[in-house]
């Protein structure tokens, strides 16, 4: 990519590589007493019962739940086991792989650049990345994983991208068995990798595959986090990790926050399990990935869809920002504009709920069904079971880590949700 003088300016003067200071200053998340918020300590209680009761009855080994309202932690608690194989407790600074919630902070660099004018959200993905020049559309697959298709009717956008309407896939959850076959096939790296691999490599081998349908043309969850990662890596000049780390970790004090894990961190890294013959066992990964990735391996694989480990204090700090309106302890990460635009309708996903630029988002029709939030209350989850959410109307965030796969029944993961906002006491 040509990049214009304006931007070189901006760069040799270092613009790009710090945020700025804002006039207004929120505090970092601290310890408060619920009451001082309007929040019910002995409602909030239930939610010891509700883990308890669901490591009792195996729905889980453990988990760590934080709730904060109004910039405040006034619940963060660790329940249950970290490692069933060594007895090691849980501990409320943990790590967690955080998969999926990977694609919040993945977005949120890349509107950073955008309110830097490095492009529009119509601009096609192939102005920094040429490989996506003249995609194609799968029509039907023959024997042996040959197929046919037909030129797209356009390009594929960087909002597309960012809203799981390109019409790319996600290899290994595919649904199509043969699409799935495809992706690996082609050695195409869905998340997260123990081998030694580059973000560049894999987006380019994407972008030669078919596309599932013409881009725009409806939602499904696919791998463009992952493409606006190396996205980013282009513009920057910088490893996505870099960039991440000084642009949005660093500054906001999100110091548990990575994509491999320090040596001396290492041994807060909560174990995956899956449930077999009544006990919790490791969980060792399928034939698509090692869930061994962020303490082993090369370490050299960053991606934007499902990467990161975290702790539920620095996912909470990052929420915290967006409930602030973009900013936080002084730093202006995103304008309160941009904010809204990330968070406005983009592609409806239920009939409750949208997809904006980085999360789901619900709407009206929410409020009616009960323990969700209110209207513009935005959430994920990730592929370990995982769940988060923030009401902006009553400045509460909910974040709930746990580390297993196969698991038949959590309850926990519709409960916290609906506990956290009965504990509303104002």
């Amino acid at each position: 990519m040509k990049v214009p003088f304006f931007f070189l300016v901006l760069a040799l003067c270092g613009q790009l590589a710090a945020q700025t200071r804002s006039g207004q200053s929120s505090p970092p998340l601290e310890v408060a007493d619920p009451a001082s918020v309007g929040i019910s300590a002995e409602r909030l209680a239930r939610i010891d019962a509700m883990a308890q009761s669901a490591i009792e009855e195996g729905g889980v080994p453990g988990l760590v739940a934080l709730v904060a309202r109004q910039g405040k932690i006034v619940y963060h608690e660790a329940f249950g086991l970290a490692d069933a194989g060594t007895g090691r407790s849980l501990k409320k600074d943990d790590i967690f792989r955080i998969a999926s919630q990977t694609k919040a902070i993945t977005a949120t660099a890349v509107m950073m650049l955008w309110e830097e004018g490095w492009f529009q959200l119509d601009d096609p993905i192939s102005k920094f990345i040429p490989e996506f020049e003249n995609p194609q559309v799968l029509v039907r697959f023959d024997d042996d994983l040959n197929y046919t298709t037909v030129p797209a009717r356009s390009e594929i956008t960087i909002r597309q991208l960012l809203t799981h309407s390109s019409g790319l896939g996600y290899g290994f959850i595919e649904s199509e068995e043969r699409m799935k076959l495809l992706y690996r096939k082609a050695g195409i790296i869905d998340a997260w990798t123990a081998e030694k691999a580059f973000l560049a490599d894999n987006i380019r081998k994407l972008a030669q595959l078919p596309l599932h349908f013409h881009p725009g043309e409806r939602y499904k969850y696919a791998e463009g986090l992952d493409v606006l990662g190396y996205m980013i890596e282009i513009v920057s000049g910088l490893t996505f990790s870099e960039f991440l780390h000084t642009r949005l970790f660093e500054p906001l004090g999100m110091n548990d926050t990575y994509f491999y894990l320090p040596e001396d961190k290492a041994h807060r890294m909560v174990t995956v399990h899956r449930p077999e013959g009544g006990k919790w066992v490791k969980y060792k990964g399928n034939e698509y990935y090692d869930a061994d990735y962020p303490i082993k391996g090369a370490k050299t694989y960053y991606g934007g869809g499902g990467g990161l480990s975290s702790t539920a204090k620095d996912y909470a700090t990052f929420l915290q920002m967006y409930l602030n309106g973009g900013e936080l302890s002084g730093i202006r990460f995103l304008s309160r504009k941009t904010v809204e635009t990330i968070m406005g309708f983009q592609i409806e996903t239920a009939k409750h709920a949208h997809h904006g630029l980085a999360f789901g988002v619900l709407n009206e029709k929410a409020v009616p069904q009960g323990g969700l939030g209110s209207e513009g209350t935005f959430f994920w989850g990730g592929y370990f079971n995982s769940q988060y959410f923030a009401d902006p109307v009553e400045g509460i965030i909910g974040v709930i880590l746990k580390q297993t796969r196969n698991h038949k029944s959590d309850n926990t993961s519709w409960q916290f949700r609906q506990l956290v906002m009965q504990s509303i006491d104002d």
